[in-house]
C-alpha cells in the first residue's frame, strides 16, 4: 500500500521523512513542483489533487534517492541562478546563491568603475556551468564576454547553458589562464569563482557534495589557496592597465586573498565584501 495519495499527503510525509534523515525538508516541495510541472503557487493552490500511483511512486523513488546522497538538482537536471534555470550534473559545480552575490557585486562596481558604454572584455575563469559568464552576459549585454576551463565536460555542460539561454559567449579549454597567456590577450574584467575548499576538510563536507561534485572544482590544496596563488603569478600578465578582478572565495579566507592580490598589484585598491550572512565571501582589486 502507498503512503499517501494527495499532494498535500506526499509533502507531509517528504518533509518528516527528510527531517529523520538530516535533510532539507524543502525537497520534497521542489521535486513535486519538477514532478507536476507546477510552480509553487500552483502546487499549493493544488494540495487536495490525487496523485496517480506512477506519480507515487516516482516521488518515493527522488525522495529515497536524495537521502542516499544524491542531489536534488541532479534528480531534477538544474539549478535556479539568478532568476534562470542552469542544468547541472556530476561535471560542474551546482551554483550557490553566495556566486549569485559576487554577480551583483561585479555588476555594480564594473558599471561604477568602467562607463556603461564601454565594451569590456570579461574573463570567467573556471566557468562550470557557465552560470557567472551567462549571467553576466545577460545582465550587461555590452559585455564581451569569454570563459575557460580546464574540463571539456564542464564546457560542454556551459556551452549548452549558453545557447538554451541565448548568451553569446566564447567558451575555451584552459589551465586557468594558460590560454590567453599564450596568445597574448587582454582583457578589462575578471570574474572567478576558483575552487577554494582545503583537501583536509574532505571529510567535514555533506556526503552530497563530497560524492556528487567535482572534486577538481571544489578543492583548492592543502590549505585552500593553490589556485589563488597559481593565479598571481598569471594575472599580472593578462589584464589591461585598468581593471577589475573579482573572486569568490571560502569563509574565513578573505584577507589572505586580499594580500594576495595587493602584493600582485601593490597600486591597485582591493577590497573584502560579506555576503549577506555576513562572511567574508568576495574579493576585489581594481586598478584605476
Amino acid at each position: 500500500m502507498l503512503p499517501f495519495s494527495t499532494v498535500f499527503e506526499a509533502l507531509k510525509w517528504a518533509s518528516s521523512f527528510l527531517k529523520e534523515q538530516s535533510r532539507d525538508e524543502n525537497v520534497g516541495e521542489i521535486y513535486l513542483m519538477y514532478l507536476l510541472e507546477m510552480n509553487r503557487a500552483q502546487l499549493l493552490a493544488n494540495l487536495r489533487m490525487e496523485l496517480s500511483e506512477s506519480q507515487v511512486e516516482l516521488f518515493l523513488k527522488g525522495i529515497h534517492e536524495h537521502v542516499n546522497g544524491v542531489p536534488i538538482q541532479h534528480l531534477i537536471g538544474y539549478e535556479e541562478f539568478y532568476g534562470r534555470r542552469f542544468l547541472v550534473n556530476n561535471d560542474v559545480l551546482i551554483p550557490r546563491p553566495e556566486t549569485e552575490e559576487l554577480v551583483y557585486q561585479v555588476l555594480k562596481k564594473s558599471s561604477q568603475h568602467f562607463s556603461k558604454q564601454e565594451t569590456l572584455k570579461t574573463l570567467d575563469i573556471g566557468t562550470g556551468s557557465g552560470a557567472i559568464a551567462i549571467t553576466l552576459k545577460l545582465e550587461r549585454p555590452n559585455l564581451e564576454v569569454e570563459a575557460v576551463d580546464i574540463s571539456e565536460k564542464a564546457l560542454r555542460v556551459a556551452e549548452k547553458n549558453a545557447r538554451l539561454l541565448n548568451a553569446n559567449i566564447t567558451f575555451r579549454k584552459s589551465d586557468l589562464l594558460q590560454t590567453l597567456i599564450s596568445k597574448g590577450e587582454k582583457v578589462d574584467l575578471i570574474v572567478s569563482n576558483p575552487p577554494y575548499i582545503p583537501t583536509t576538510d574532505l571529510m567535514t563536507l555533506s556526503d552530497i557534495v563530497r560524492n556528487h561534485e567535482p572534486h577538481t572544482a571544489l578543492f583548492g590544496g592543502e590549505d585552500g589557496y593553490d589556485l589563488y596563488r597559481r593565479l598571481m603569478d598569471e594575472l599580472p600578465q593578462v589584464v589591461k592597465s585598468r581593471f577589475m578582478i573579482g573572486f569568490e572565495v571560502g569563509a574565513g579566507q578573505g584577507s589572505t586573498v586580499a594580500k594576495l592580490l595587493q602584493k600582485t598589484f601593490p597600486t591597485s585598491k582591493t577590497e573584502i565584501k560579506n555576503d549577506i550572512n555576513g562572511k567574508d565571501r568576495m574579493v576585489f582589486c581594481i586598478q584605476d
